[in-house]
């Protein structure tokens, strides 16, 4: 698992390219575990503060129960419209909920408005990274900690 800021420093270039796919589009697709088990996607917003992949939700909300419970996530970026310009970007790993100074200090760095009131905070961890981006092949750049980026053409 890393933070962004270490996958930043290890993929700089594919790192850039995801994060401009957060930037695209204000909404994207987090998928959790039920405490059963199975899968729940909610729509999220994310930002990039202080070197960390970090999320907000409001007090109580399904998704932020799951990852208190289990902080198994996967980020779907959202893709735009129909032509996948910039590429179809996502990540995975474990959610850790931020706490009193920890989440004040990121709270006071978002680089958007921050809702009054309660909130959670959560830092993604990474343990994989996947850009596909096609132009005459399918291009899969999949990175993972300390092994470097690795790309699969089809």
């Amino acid at each position: 698992m890393a933070p962004w800021e270490q996958f930043r420093t290890e993929a700089p270039e594919l790192a850039d390219a995801i994060a401009a796919r957060w930037a695209a589009h204000k909404h994207h697709v987090l998928a959790t575990l039920r405490r059963d088990g199975s899968p729940r996607v909610s729509g999220t917003e994310v930002e990039i503060a202080e070197g960390r992949l970090v999320l907000g939700s409001m007090p109580g909300a399904l998704k932020a129960r799951d990852l208190q419970r289990d902080g198994r996530y996967a980020l779907h970026a959202n893709p735009g419209h129909h032509d996948m310009a910039g590429g179809d970007a996502k990540v995975s790993g474990h959610a850790r909920e931020l706490l009193g100074d920890e989440k004040d200090g990121i709270l006071a760095a978002y680089p958007s408005d921050v809702p009054e009131g309660p909130v959670h905070v959560f830092e993604l961890d990474i343990e994989e990274a996947v850009l596909v981006t096609v132009d005459e092949k399918l291009h899969v750049d999949l990175w993972r900690p300390g092994a470097g980026v690795v790309r699969f053409d089809r």
